[in-house]
């Protein structure tokens, strides 16, 4: 069981309000505008009345907390808010790990107010576990895990664009684990439904926390079999094998898209 600390001077503060989170503005030598997480033993901001605050226990061991806001913040010369997406470009790849499992426990808190068995309100035992006091059913923050898969042909790969893509970049094949199959059935399913297409030589290739809300992103390499594109219109707009040579715009640097795809380009 995760330990209850009292807050330290090092102690990070996760502020969110929604995907929004709270930053502190500084200047480099040079004048240039920085940011960073909060980190002081009292929080930045005076939590709203009935707010929780979560410790949050991120793999590098540090000590986090995080709570949300009800309201945002209005942007000052000290403080301002800014999505998780975009917070990978403006603090360390730690402290965007730490602020995706604070955004996940946050998420979790929210959605898990009632127990979905009797209705009773739900009771917070441990950093990530409420227990109805009624029956006694228990909930822990969920995990959903999906594929995402690189198919190679020749020397092309296929990008798709998603209809639920922010933009005009390409990625790959993904989706969502089902009940009672294997990771890798799931990614032969899914890219026949989406695509039409059959794949082989499936192989895995490492794997991703995704706060978006609360994902696993599980990466696989596959080699292209047999078929011919046909879209699921309702998931993808577009599909097609590309080159090194004719790449469409493609993911930013902080997803497993980018991570498989900047693979195959160093090794081909």
């Amino acid at each position: 069981m995760e330990k209850s600390t009292e807050p330290q001077p090092c102690t990070q503060w996760f502020v969110f309000f929604k995907d929004q989170l709270l930053l502190k503005k500084g200047y480099t030598d040079k004048g240039e505008i920085k940011y960073s997480v909060p980190v002081s033993i009292e929080p930045p901001l005076t939590p709203e009345a009935g707010s929780n605050i979560h410790e949050v226990f991120p793999p590098n061991g540090k000590q986090v907390r995080a709570f949300a806001l009800e309201q945002p913040v209005t942007e000052t010369d000290e403080w301002v808010m800014i999505g998780l997406r975009a917070s990978y470009d403006y603090i360390a790849p730690d402290e965007y790990r730490s602020a995706g499992k604070a955004f996940q426990i946050l998420y979790w808190d929210e959605h898990s107010r009632f127990c979905p068995v009797c209705g009773t309100a739900m009771e917070h035992q441990t950093p990530i576990m409420k227990k109805c006091p009624d029956c006694g059913n228990e909930m822990y923050p969920p995990v959903s895990t999906a594929i995402i898969v690189l198919i190679r042909k020749g020397d092309e790969i296929l990008l798709v664009h998603a209809r639920n893509f922010r933009g005009t970049f390409y990625g790959l094949v993904a989706g969502f684990l089902e009940a009672g199959e294997t990771l890798e059935e799931c990614v032969e399913r899914e890219v026949f439904e989406e695509t039409g297409l059959k794949v082989k030589n499936i192989t895995y290739f490492s794997n991703q926390p995704w706060p978006y809300p609360s994902g696993l992103m599980v990466g696989f390499i596959a080699d292209y079999e047999s078929g011919e594109i046909k879209l699921q219109e309702d998931e993808l707009t577009s599909a097609a094998f590309y080159s090194k040579d004719n790449l469409p715009e493609i993911p930013r640097k902080l997803s497993i898209a980018r991570k498989l795809i900047d693979w195959w380009l160093e090794n081909n």
